[in-house]
């Protein structure tokens, strides 16, 4: 295939559109996420809109926060 083929932008676009689309289905909305505020990993509950906490923290997060004081 020639790189100057009128294909092949067509083509590299279906592969991204498709890596995008296999990325937002693979998104689990019950991973866990992280409280910007106190780096605590919490989950959503989509029942009452709420967060769970799962009392851990996130290591990075509490490094980032201990080198910005």
């Amino acid at each position: 295939m020639d790189i100057y083929s009128k294909k092949l932008p067509i083509i590299l676009i279906i592969v991204l559109v498709g890596i995008l689309t296999l990325q937002f289905m693979s998104n689990d909305k019950n991973s866990p996420s992280i409280d910007s505020e106190t780096c605590e990993l919490y989950i959503a509950n989509p029942q009452f809109n709420g967060k769970k906490y799962l009392d851990e923290y996130d290591p990075k997060c509490l490094d980032f926060k201990n080198l910005n004081p």
